[in-house]
């Protein structure tokens, strides 16, 4: 009972500090432009048929595109809409907001944008195109928010070198009916404008993994659920080692996890690989099992399925 009411005065807390930032007005504005996304956000997932998604998908943006030009709605959290993902940077300088849309099985599209914090309110915002499916090589590619590489991010981490402030961004892609991905790639800013991508990564490479990506790749089964994401006691990435069920290790659809663990530490500007960093490895019996992202139920998506863990603690979805 006593946690009950802590949870109950923090989030009267947290709507207090929203109201403080957002006339009631265009606060109910929010609400009603909130309500008329869920419908719309469900059918991108749930659509029964390809031009039923781009419909509900194109009918989405406006409306939300609509919704951000309203003043202060960089704090409004629109965490109704479990079909998104809308994180805030560590530093709230900034938040992204993604989402995907099947169009078929082998076509997975995803969009987004970042709304900017602005001192007065106004919207400053970066439309993110999804070029992956044009692009050669995701892993060598660096781009600004109309070269997009697309992921559903979950995770946001920020670091600090020579004082310019990088956001290592942690997502998903359900790549296509073989195969999912999982992407580390870093955000920074120059002249104000996104950059995705760059050389952040000292890797020595092998045969599942290229040396010093531009970002950090990780594809494997589609039924498997091989773990990534930040682990803050330890301060770093930690991720599964994979192997290949076939012995085949560029067949990426044949890769999941062994329940070994390697890592990734931010050392002077660069995600520096670490081989080994727990000592125990699975037991026999314990190899991880199929873990949907979504359900045949409801399609919702599961941000602790997203981090391929249901134990790790949660990114913070609020400025």
């Amino acid at each position: 009972m006593k946690f009950l009411s802590l949870l109950f005065l923090a989030c009267l807390l947290q709507c207090s500090s929203i109201a403080q930032k957002i006339s009631p007005a265009d606060f109910r504005v929010l609400q009603q432009k909130e309500d008329s996304l869920k419908a719309p956000a469900m059918r991108i997932i749930q659509g029964i048929n390809p031009l039923d998604r781009f419909v509900a998908d194109s009918i989405f943006t406006r409306i939300f595109m609509r919704a951000l030009k309203i003043k202060n709605s960089f704090y409004y959290p629109f965490d109704s809409l479990i079909t998104i993902s809308c994180l805030y940077a560590p530093d709230s300088s900034f938040r992204i907001i993604t989402w995907q849309m099947l169009i078929n099985d082998n076509i997975i599209r995803q969009h987004g944008a970042i709304q900017m914090h602005t001192a007065d309110g106004s919207l400053m915002r970066y439309p993110l195109i999804d070029k992956s499916d044009v692009t050669v090589n995701m892993e060598d590619t660096v781009g600004n928010h109309f070269g997009w590489m697309g992921a559903v991010y979950y995770r946001i981490i920020l670091k600090k070198y020579n004082n310019h402030s990088y956001y290592t961004l942690i997502g998903y892609d359900e790549n296509n009916i073989r195969s999912n991905k999982k992407i580390i790639e870093v955000l920074d800013f120059v002249d104000g404008e996104p950059r995705f991508g760059g050389r952040f990564f000292s890797i020595p490479g092998s045969g599942i993994k290229p040396r010093n990506p531009s970002r950090y790749i990780m594809e494997f089964k589609k039924e498997a659920s091989p773990r990534l994401n930040y682990d803050k006691e330890l301060d770093m990435i930690v991720m599964e080692h994979l192997i290949s069920e076939s012995n085949s290790p560029d067949k990426k659809y044949t890769l999941v996890g062994d329940g070994d663990y390697e890592g990734l530490k931010w050392i002077n500007g660069k995600w520096v690989h670490v081989s080994k960093i727990f000592n125990e490895v699975t037991p026999e019996g314990g190899a991880p099992v199929p873990n949907p992202l979504s359900t045949d139920k409801d399609k919702t998506i599961s941000e602790k399925k997203l981090s391929g863990e249901d134990e790790t603690e949660q990114p913070e979805k609020k400025p």
